[in-house]
């Protein structure tokens, strides 16, 4: 069993980070093959491992599987041990909800907050609209953690598919000092703790690659 996850720069690219997480958080086996973004190969090179031109994509044997979401979907059915999603079916779609919301929100924090690892935390100006996102980001990792902190650090007690949505927005809390709850500090520290999240980052802060559009 081989798998290939195509990704674009780590310092950027918060979408490749997701599965990434995911299955260096459960020790699955993977070749990783990078592909920097915003040059002008860069569309040619991953539109020859998918149809969409956008990464993250994951190869396993003759199925290509593209989008983040899709992605961790695909690997918590191949893998049931991993536990994608809450047991419970509330629960479960409860986190269904959230990753969704993750996945197709928040456009202003990441519109004015992009991905970098190499940033010196600090704050900066933001318009209202991001502020917006703080605070709903901030309710969602609070009531999360009040509910379930017996069950475990993770947003929903143990680490699942939430928790790879959300670790590259932990990631630009910490990278833009944003203000929030001690629920939200303390799951930001959960995150940023991780053995593999600080891989992660290492990697990034290595790149040389700069895309002005992110600093």
């Amino acid at each position: 069993m081989t798998f290939t996850l195509i990704i674009g720069n780590k310092n950027y690219s918060s979408w490749s980070l997701r599965p990434w997480l995911f299955l260096k958080y459960h020790d699955i086996a993977f070749e990783e093959i990078r592909i920097p973004l915003y040059r002008e190969d860069s569309k040619s090179k991953i539109l020859s491992y998918s149809p969409a031109g956008k990464v993250p994509v994951l190869i396993d044997g003759d199925i290509k599987v593209w989008d983040s979401l899709a992605i961790l979907e695909y690997l918590a059915e191949r893998f049931p041990h991993t536990q994608g999603w809450p047991e419970d079916i509330a629960e479960r779609a409860r986190a269904r909800s959230l990753a969704a919301e993750m996945h197709s929100g928040f456009t202003a924090l990441r519109s004015h907050c992009g991905m970098n690892c190499r940033r010196t935390p600090a704050s900066k100006q933001l318009p209202d609209a991001v502020y917006a996102d703080i605070e709903r980001i901030s309710q969602i990792w609070q009531q999360c953690r009040q509910q379930y902190s017996d069950k475990g650090p993770w947003l929903f007690g143990q680490f699942s598919i939430v928790d790879a949505m959300f670790a590259p927005v932990a990631l630009r809390f910490y990278s833009y000092q944003l203000a929030t709850n001690s629920e939200a500090q303390a799951y930001i520290s959960t995150v940023l703790d991780h053995s593999a999240m600080k891989t992660w980052i290492d990697a990034g802060k290595q790149e040389t690659e700069v895309i002005a559009a992110f600093e």
